[in-house]
């Protein structure tokens, strides 16, 4: 029934846009569902954070499933030093660095999810905002929120039916949304 509901606000909403004669780019059937395959031989100690992660984005929208290591749209790597960072090459295909100093300080599953964010088409949102995602490190080292927003799955999902037009560069790198490592003023 929760499909059936899907397809008809897809619809619903397709007709609106047509009336106020906004132009869909791309669209696509709302019963077709996009498979990103994530792969996770080098995430290290990160991978069930990975396929935590990709288990938030499934449940949290439609058009698009993660699958693990059915094949390399995405990619996850663990690294140490330099920052958490993800590098989007087009829509759902990229590379995903998760650091391991930030992620003794900050929640490692909400960076899992914030950079794989990125990869969905997401920007950096660098409101301080616990309560969505996107904010990354600026909501503090308290914020262990992994959850995107009812609307930041939204811009997802709208992107994977097609019903928006994701910015299409070559490569996007989505640094810096996680501070450096904290030190202490004596």
């Amino acid at each position: 029934m929760t499909s059936r509901l899907n397809r008809l606000a897809v619809a619903v909403l397709a007709t609106t846009l047509a009336t106020l004669g906004v132009t869909v780019a791309n669209p696509s059937p709302a019963s077709a569902a996009m498979t990103i395959c994530y792969n996770t031989s080098q995430a290290g100690s990160y991978a069930g954070m990975a396929n935590q992660a990709a288990s938030i984005w499934n449940n949290a929208t439609v058009n698009l499933t993660l699958s693990a290591n059915c094949g390399s749209n995405l990619r996850i790597y663990q690294i140490t030093g330099g920052g958490s960072y993800a590098v989007r090459t087009s829509l759902g295909n990229g590379r995903v660095y998760i650091d391991t100093q930030q992620a003794a300080q900050y929640s490692p599953l909400r960076i899992m999810t914030h950079e794989i964010g990125h990869i969905l088409g997401l920007p950096d949102n660098y409101n301080g905002n616990c309560s969505l995602l996107m904010s990354g490190g600026s909501a503090g080292t308290s914020c262990t929120n992994p959850y995107p927003s009812s609307a930041e799955a939204n811009r997802v999902s709208n992107l994977f039916a097609g019903t928006f037009s994701a910015t299409d560069r070559s490569a996007d790198i989505f640094r810096d949304s996680w501070p450096s490592a904290l030190t202490t003023v004596n």
